[in-house]
């Protein structure tokens, strides 16, 4: 019998022995065959969380935000213990203890799904890490197998705090927030360290339904799921029972239910200037790096002249669209369901709200004249747009044809209507987003620091931006880089050229340019021709040096990549941007030498490494203890020159003119020295300003973005004019400005800015300006001299040395060719040579 039941047991035994074995090597060969292709888990270590890049002005406010998933990364060591103890408790409150998964919790819900109950995860927050870093999402037998193998490896390879800021950085939590850092700013606007218990359980809430658990629409489930998560962390042993009831009863209040102010309320809206950041620096780095990088970004702005520079061209594009007298009708219409609720209707449209002093507004009724406002931002709905603000505005009609003068509110108005509105001294005024756009821009002339940029009335209204991507014909505005040519190739201001008719064989016909005034005015030194923008003088002078060295001159500075070598170019019919165009102008403010324009100074990358800097200059001083009072440290230029600096004096001192007393003279008025040009294009389709102090250059573009005429008048002298000279009002009281800097090797003569002559170095008046020619290159005394229509230039050309023999004034000579010419009254002058030498 004894012999019996030992063979019974040992029997027994072995099946059994037999039997753990098989199923040690089933699992073995399971786990064997799922484990062979699996991911490396040693990528973990080094993993980089998909990241905020942030970028912060000049004086370190944040700015702007751009990511593709909201997350801003936490280390571990910055994440209170409260915080972690919350999701350990709602997610694997065994997670310190077991060795990335959790047996029991297997068991169960192996368990359930056998007996016909629903597939559920049962996964730990090392599971929930691999399926997020290296799975799939997928709900299968084959992924948990997976997920077990691959969480016992990842438990070998990171410490737990590792595993839990992967897990506490990388979880989804609703509202576009990935990670407890974001999701802390999006629902109570807060730092980690700042978050209330109940607060830092409502995020461990979270990661089970993120999108059914909003504080607002699901307050009741989202209170109760808090309400648990307090209750596990109470029976953890991680809070007290005192605190637990306190936290229990505490109202789910958020960001969203208006509690808190939102985190991206402390930040300015959107603008140009950070969208031109994004644009620029996608191309660099590539937009997936810049929307997931986590890169800091050190803008160059300068916000109080953003903020003026956005309300110079504002101003200016309302002032000449309200001229036109035109009212096109409202941006959007509420329903009369909706009057009733016109503030959360109102606040649910896409209207443009970043225009500083402008309000959204709804017309709710009429008394009288006046028309009744509901005001976004104003309690009551009361308001009263009174009649005779309208009176400046006929209605445009749906077939495009214009009603009479509106003589009351309800001639432009209806119940309905959203309008922008503004707050003056005579109460509401009516405004319109401009048809008519534009774009402005500003940046310091010896780094290349853009200060300012605008790119139209309203980026929430357009976001193309005008400075940077419109290219347009600048007109005038080019002509400078035309004189430029010839000054470094031995012209000055005071050459004389013939304004006078010119045709031109473009081989398909015959081009005839003239003046804006139709006028021709003989024989004109080339400060002149500048000042009062003569197309003649610039066409004549562009033929004569040679458009292949305009277009060469043209490409240095950087105003085009490649300029057609065509005559009709030199008045600037070749398509620029804004950009280029201030960008070619701060280097004849600052002498001469190449600068690059740049709208960031220092681009660092998550761990703060510097991955891009803009100024490479070297400075000598910097590594000195200190320094004498009164001295800065020198810095030492690395910039390559494009002109010569004498050159690029002249031509400043010349467009000095253009404001002094050329077409820029009625509209630019600053207290420090200031040089620039005007331009206008044909049929007046676009207008031009760009103009520099010793410091910052700025520039205007104003026209349609359908290219169509601004009508009789326009001018950039007189649209553009009073734009920069705003702006530069402002940049001057904070930048100030001074004389322009005169460069070795050059002397300065008195001249005759209406002859061209050399006067007296003791003549004063208003024709009298001061010239600075290069040493050994001074002129005579005289003036130019016409010859057959054609060009004449001074004795003052520095290529060629003046002869010994002269001619006295008045007297008739003869010319190399035989042509004969007078030479004018009180006039030394040398032989004169058909062709326009003398």
């Amino acid at each position: 019998m004894i012999r019996f039941i030992l063979g019974v047991f040992g029997a027994i035994f072995t099946t059994l022995t037999l039997g753990l074995f098989a199923v040690a090597l089933t699992v073995g060969a399971v786990l064997w065959m799922y484990g062979r292709d699996l991911p490396d888990t040693e990528a973990l270590a080094q993993y980089a969380p998909p990241t905020i890049s942030r970028v912060y002005s000049s004086e370190g406010a944040l700015m702007d935000e751009f990511a593709r998933e909201r997350r801003v990364f936490a280390p571990a060591d910055e994440i209170p213990d409260l915080v972690k103890q919350a999701f350990i408790s709602a997610e694997d409150k065994n997670f310190y203890s077991h060795k990335g998964y959790d047996p029991r919790g297997i068991a169960a819900a192996a368990y359930e799904a056998a007996t016909g109950g629903r597939l559920r995860g049962a996964s730990t927050i090392t599971q929930q890490v691999m399926k997020n870093f290296l799975l799939g999402g997928e709900r299968s037998a084959e992924r948990k197998i997976k997920e077990i193998i691959l969480s016992a490896r990842i438990e070998e390879t990171l410490e737990k705090e590792d595993i839990l800021e992967l897990y506490l950085n990388e979880i989804f939590l609703g509202q576009n927030s990935f990670g407890v850092a974001a999701a802390a700013q999006t629902y109570f606007n807060k730092a980690l360290a700042e978050l209330e218990i109940h607060e830092a359980a409502y995020l461990a809430a979270l990661p089970k339904e993120p999108s059914n658990l909003h504080p607002v629409r699901d307050r009741e489930e989202a209170t109760g799921r808090r309400n648990f998560v307090l209750r596990e962390m109470f029976e953890n042993g991680y809070i007290t029972a005192d605190a637990y009831q306190t936290a229990r009863e505490m109202p789910l209040e958020s960001v969203q239910s208006g509690a808190y102010a939102s985190f991206r309320s402390s930040l300015p809206p959107r603008d140009y200037f950070t969208d031109e950041i994004r644009r620029q620096l996608s191309g660099r780095f590539g937009e997936e790096e810049f929307f997931t990088g986590g890169l800091t970004i050190r803008a160059t702005v300068d916000p109080l002249l953003q903020r003026s520079a956005a309300k110079a061209l504002q101003d200016g594009l309302e002032k000449y669209d309200r001229s036109r007298g035109v009212y096109r009708g409202p941006s959007e219409r509420i329903s009369e369901a909706e009057l009733g609720t016109w503030r959360e209707a109102l606040s649910d449209l896409r209207v443009p709200r970043d225009i500083a002093g402008w309000r959204a507004a709804v017309v709710l009724g009429f008394d009288g004249g006046d028309a009744i406002l509901g005001v976004e931002g104003i309690p009551g709905d009361a308001e009263r747009l009174p009649a005779r603000d309208v009176r400046w505005a006929r209605p445009r009609r749906e077939g495009g044809g214009l009603g009479p003068q509106a003589r009351t509110a309800s001639d432009l108005l209806a119940v309905g209507d959203v309008i922008h509105v503004t707050d003056g001294e005579n109460g509401w005024s009516l405004r319109q987003i401009p048809e008519v756009q534009g774009g402005f821009m500003a940046m310091d002339v010896n780094t290349g620091r853009v200060l300012a940029m605008q790119g139209g009335f309203s980026y929430q209204s357009s976001v193309f931006n005008r400075a940077t991507q419109a290219t347009r014909q600048p007109g005038s505005s080019f002509k400078p880089l035309v004189y430029a040519a010839a000054l470094d190739t031995g012209y000055s201001p005071a050459t004389i050229v013939i304004d006078a008719p010119i045709e031109i064989d473009t081989g398909g016909g015959i081009w005839r340019p003239k003046n804006a005034s139709n006028q021709f005015y003989g024989p004109t030194p080339l400060r002149t021709g500048i000042e009062r923008s003569r197309n003649l003088m610039t066409v004549r002078l562009a033929q004569e040096v040679g458009m292949e060295t305009v277009a060469r001159y043209a490409e240095q500075f950087g105003v085009y990549d490649k300029l057609e070598p065509f005559l009709a170019n030199a008045l600037g019919s070749q398509e620029t941007t804004l950009f280029n165009m201030v960008a070619a102008y701060a280097m004849f403010a600052n002498g001469g030498e190449r600068v690059e324009p740049t709208l960031v100074d220092r681009v660092q990358d998550r761990w703060g490494e510097t991955v891009y800097r803009h100024d490479r200059r070297e400075c000598l001083d910097c590594m000195e203890a200190s320094l004498p009072d009164g001295e800065a440290p020198r810095i030492k230029s690395n910039r390559a020159r494009v002109i010569d600096p004498i050159t690029a004096y002249q031509l400043t001192s010349m467009m000095r003119g253009v404001v002094d007393r050329g077409t820029a003279a009625r509209t630019v008025n600053l207290p420090v020295p200031i040089a620039g040009k005007t331009g206008t294009t044909n049929d007046a389709k676009d207008v031009w300003f760009v103009g520099f102090s010793s410091n910052i250059v700025a520039g205007c573009y104003i026209g349609y973005d359908i290219p169509r005429t601004l009508g009789r008048g326009a001018s950039g002298g007189g649209m553009c004019g009073p734009v920069f000279n705003d702006f530069m009002t402002v940049a001057v009281e904070e930048y100030g400005g001074g004389r322009f800097k005169v460069p070795d090797g050059g002397t300065f003569v008195k001249i005759d800015r209406i002859t061209g002559g050399r006067v007296d170095d003791d003549a004063s008046g208003a024709q009298v300006v001061a010239e600075l020619f290069r040493a050994g290159e001074e002129p005579f005394y005289g003036v130019g001299a016409a010859i057959d229509g054609g060009f004449a230039m001074g004795s003052n050309l520095p290529l060629f040395t003046p002869p010994q023999d002269t001619q006295q004034g008045g007297t008739e000579v003869v010319t190399s060719t035989g042509r004969t010419a007078v030479v004018p009254e009180k006039a030394n002058v040398g032989t004169v040579t058909a062709g326009g030498l003398y």
